[in-house]
């Protein structure tokens, strides 16, 4: 009996994920709850455990997205029954050819069902898809989980394989357009459906090699959607890859081994030949993380009044304290003393008294919020993230140190979850350590306001009516002037640059 794995619901959110990783191969052997595979989000990256013991089945291929309750793979309990039955059903051609007067027994006539092969959902706004081509034409056996055709959607060329095993009947000609749902192909499954290998005049050993013509007609040279994928990165082309899979298709692994052909010295052109110069191109599919990201932001932008309102900070006395402690404050506490706790912490005390920068629009009502969930921007490998330091406000500069740490570290390995990147009040982003000087940061909804951090740069400024050499940084605050008004905001960077300035306001809560 297989037992269907399906994509399991990891948010309220969260429509779709893409297979990031198979960690077990087609017609592996696998036990209870041991990981199958990594799914991707657009939130988080998580692992997919067995549900019982037996034969794995692949069905979504590496970089396939797939809604929320779809098929990942199947598991055929008992492993070494399954494995006799695919070796049963393998063409007449692997065997090895026998005497002509030695036919083969007919098998049992069973009763005989058809099964129809529809699109799959594929996307939430992806409503058709084109049929690219053919793996297989009509009156072909096929195998459960072989590849039947290649579909091709508006944003990704993705494979269909087979839901049974059967003889297969092509309803959707190649560059047919159908609709998610829309019928594709029949597979007539039972019945004396196995004979037809058999069924062949030809000698086995002939057959072969036809089969594998077959095969290389349709599918050498042409790499998989990861391999695709892998190939644009390097800049390679398809062309150029052997493939080892199945009638010469490039898998995965060919294109993670494949590296640029060297380039022969071109000839001497003739001297009046001009210079031409490529310039060359290369595309990559967004990320589901860079998709949600980039739709996000453009609805902030669409949907708030956001303003941003600057101030600056000379952050001498910071600097001096946490020069003069930092080494004591590691040796205690296990963590450096960085700009962030102190900035977190002063973010803390003006929200208590500024409570609308601390609030969020929930239809025509206002929530305010009595804590401080601060949100702390981080660039991972695949994207921004925005982890939670929860109830910052009861944190010391030590626990809001080692929270930065512990979730920044996280972020960079690709292990938040999603309860740690959902629920913040206010955000902090840090563009300085890139070097930025000035910026004004996009609110991260439902929040109502963003706290942009910049570069610490030496300038010019007058303390006392002397010109002096001081460490400054620009502040921005980018809020929604539907429910923070000017005066707040102005106000609300001017007591944060009272407390920067003078630290100590913070250990007496003055």
């Amino acid at each position: 009996m297989a037992i269907e794995m399906k994509v399991p619901a990891v948010g309220e959110s969260i429509t779709e994920v893409t297979v990031a990783t198979w960690n077990k191969k087609e017609g592996d052997h696998v036990k209870l709850d041991e990981v199958l595979c990594e799914l991707e989000s657009d939130k988080a990256t998580f692992e997919l455990p067995a549900e019982a013991e037996g034969i794995l089945h692949i069905v979504a291929k590496e970089g396939d997205v797939l809604p929320i309750g779809a098929v990942i793979c199947t598991i055929e309990a008992g492993g070494a029954t399954a494995s006799v039955t695919v070796a049963d059903a393998a063409p007449a051609a692997v065997a090895a050819p026998a005497p002509a007067a030695a036919a083969a027994p007919a098998p049992a006539s069973g009763p005989t069902t058809v099964l129809e092969v529809k699109v799959p959902a594929v996307g939430e706004s992806i409503s058709e898809v084109t049929v690219s081509v053919w793996n297989k034409k009509t009156g072909d056996v096929v195998s459960l989980d072989e590849v039947l055709c290649e579909l091709e959607s508006d944003k990704a060329t993705f494979e269909l394989p087979a839901e049974s095993a059967g003889v297969l009947e092509v309803i959707a000609q190649p560059g047919s357009v159908v609709p998610i749902g829309g019928l594709l192909a029949k597979i007539t499954v039972g019945g004396s459906v196995s004979a037809a290998p058999a069924a062949a005049s030809a000698p086995t050993a002939a057959a072969a090699p036809a089969a594998a013509s077959s095969d290389a007609t349709y599918a050498a040279g042409h790499p998989s959607p990861a391999a695709a994928k892998i190939l644009d990165e390097k800049g390679i082309a398809a062309a150029s890859v052997s493939g080892s899979g199945v009638g010469g298709r490039i898998t995965k692994e060919d294109a993670v081994a494949a590296s640029k052909p060297a380039v022969a010295a071109p000839a001497a052109a003739p001297a009046s030949a001009p210079a031409v110069a490529h310039v060359g191109t290369r595309r990559e599919k967004m990320s589901s993380l860079r998709k949600t990201v980039a739709r996000r932001l453009v609805a902030v932008k669409n949907e708030t009044a956001m303003l941003t309102t600057f101030n600056e900070v000379d952050m001498k006395p910071v600097m001096d304290l946490r020069g003069k402690y930092k080494d004591k404050f590691k040796e205690k506490h296990g963590v450096g003393l960085g700009f962030m706790s102190f900035f977190t912490k002063a973010v803390c005390v003006a929200l208590k008294e500024y409570p609308s920068v601390n609030a969020k629009i929930d239809g025509d009502e206002i929530v305010f919020h009595d804590y401080c969930d601060i949100s702390i921007a981080v660039s991972a490998p695949k994207g921004l993230v925005v982890p939670v330091i929860r109830s910052a406000e009861n944190l010391s500069l030590a626990g809001i140190e080692s929270e930065v740490v512990r979730l920044a570290g996280k972020a960079r390995e690709n292990k938040l979850t999603l309860e740690e990147m959902t629920g913040g009040t206010f955000t902090i982003t840090n563009g300085g350590v890139f070097g930025s000087m000035l910026s004004t940061p996009i609110i991260n909804a439902p929040q109502v306001a963003i706290l942009g951090m910049h570069n610490i740069v030496e300038r010019p400024v007058v303390v006392d009516g002397q010109i002096v050499i001081r460490p400054i940084m620009y502040l921005a605050l980018s809020y929604d002037h539907r429910i923070i008004d000017g005066r707040e905001s102005v106000s609300f960077l001017v007591r944060l640059k009272q407390l920067l300035e003078d630290p100590a306001r913070l250990l007496l809560d003055i």
